[in-house]
């Protein structure tokens, strides 16, 4: 199926809104949409095989005695469901999400947020569904799921990805920033058969520690002050689905215990609630953190770990696979080039080995915030190391000394040395060879001697050395 011929069938008795929704998706979105009054001409529609997209509308009569959304979960896995939910309702929002919705749609309609939705929901098909037919083939040429790598330990990440996506156990990713943990996340959730309902991710460290806990369990109206609604959490919102903590080191120890409950007994407790609530979600963490020094140090339950690390993946730093670099520069370049007229060419083969010998502290991160800058600065061109930052250039190769000069010229006696005296006679004599070797031109002596040129006239005047 190409991407034109994505087809979303919305089912909406009332005509007005049903127009006015598929004419926006059309133009918007730029697929094909089948716009229907009633469960029975949708149901034909969706015996012929091609919908990748579903709206349900509200106050539709029952299809052989089922909800439509029901119905269509039940034989039509493949379709993405987007029911219409009365907005506000936390209820209904709930109840239809456990059911498989992949999301809702609020009622009434706000036409902007419906296009947006749906078209979440089509590049999350297009995403998993495309990439799972064009098979494993497509992971050695063109990345799996997003994760670019050609190199024995890429290839040993991907075949943990196919043996664990369907495993219920949770997961420890671990790996340096920037390495890509929440791509390997997303992709095991994608592998898996949760693929069809939600991926959650959240951020420990990126949310207050007085936030995370009503943004991972929700909360009870009237839980505490400004708690004027129900609110459902991470945690339920993942039901069916698969929760992703990120940073999970930076979590307290008081939220460490509550989490253990949810592995462990798979219900959790709103704030505010009384009742635990069953879940069914997979966890997978991450972390840059060495976890076991953190429970050494008495900053990470020791329960929690092992129920975190049952299997531990280790995503390599970039700099132990060197050899994807080129790839993962194809892939950035490709990216970032979309939409503009001047593009990058490409990378010559001094910068390439440049790029490959640069120990990349910020590993992929870095690497493609590097090639966003370069396709900015330099779009239409090829990279040289001359347009390359500074950091990334090759170290240049040391000036062969214009002075007879060694450690064998110094001698240190029982008394010792003057240090200073020694490295300003030993500036005094580079910077008067410098000037010797470019025939009094300061401009030159600085560039041989990597110094700026106002440098190099402070240290002369300031030496007072006698140039004549």
């Amino acid at each position: 199926m190409t991407e034109k011929m994505r087809i979303v069938l919305l089912v909406e008795p009332s005509a007005a809104p049903r127009e006015e929704l598929a004419g926006r998706l059309r133009k918007e979105i730029d697929c094909v949409v089948h716009a229907v009054g009633s469960p029975g001409e949708a149901v034909e529609i969706l015996a012929e095989g091609a919908v990748c997209v579903l709206i349900i509308g509200r106050d539709l009569p029952l299809y052989k005695s089922l909800p439509l959304h029901q119905f269509v979960l039940c034989h039509h896995s493949q379709v993405l469901v987007l029911p219409v939910v009365p907005l506000g309702d936390q209820e209904e929002m709930v109840q239809v999400l456990r059911a498989g919705a992949f999301s809702y749609i609020n009622a009434p309609y706000n036409f902007t947020e419906a296009v947006i939705v749906t078209a979440r929901a089509l590049y999350f098909y297009d995403l998993l569904i495309h990439q799972e037919k064009r098979g494993a083939k497509v992971r050695k040429s063109e990345g799996f799921y997003g994760i670019i790598g050609k190199s024995p330990q890429m290839e040993e990440i991907f075949d943990l990805i196919d043996k664990l996506a369907n495993d219920i156990s949770t997961v420890l990713i671990q790996g340096e920033s920037g390495t890509g943990k929440e791509l390997v996340a997303r992709a095991l959730h994608a592998h898996s058969h949760r693929r069809l309902k939600n991926f959650v991710p959240i951020n420990c460290a990126a949310i207050p520690e007085d936030l995370l806990e009503s943004e991972l369990f929700g909360y009870r109206k009237g839980a505490f002050t400004g708690a004027l609604l129900t609110k459902i959490g991470h945690i339920q919102y993942a039901d069916g689905g698969t929760l992703f903590l990120d940073e999970i080191g930076d979590m307290q120890p008081n939220l460490q215990a509550k989490l253990l409950r949810v592995i462990q007994d798979r219900t959790f407790v709103p704030v505010g609630g009384l009742e635990p609530v069953p879940v069914d979600v997979r966890i997978i963490a991450a972390t840059h953190c060495d976890l076991e020094a953190e429970v050494a140090a008495g900053r990470f339950r020791e329960d929690l770990y092992y129920r975190l690390s049952v299997i531990p993946l280790t995503l390599p730093p970039l700099r132990e696979r060197q050899g994807d670099i080129p790839l993962l520069l194809d892939k950035f370049v490709q990216i970032f080039n979309r939409n503009r007229t001047a593009r990058l060419q490409g990378f010559t083969p001094e910068a390439l080995t440049s790029l490959r010998t640069y120990l990349w502290p910020g590993n992929v991160r870095e690497l493609e915030n590097l090639v966003q800058r370069l396709v900015v600065l330099y779009g239409g061109r090829t990279i040289g190391v001359s347009e390359l930052p500074a950091k990334y250039a090759p170290s240049r190769p040391a000036l062969a000394s214009p002075l007879d000069f060694t450690l064998t010229d110094v001698h240190i006696g029982p008394d010792g040395i003057d240090f200073d005296a020694v490295i300003h006679e030993l500036e005094d004599k580079l910077i008067l060879k410098a000037l010797q070797l470019t025939s009094g031109n300061k401009k030159d002596a600085a560039r041989l001697l990597h110094l700026n040129r106002t440098t190099l006239l402070e240290k002369i005047k300031k030496k007072g050395l006698n140039l004549k």
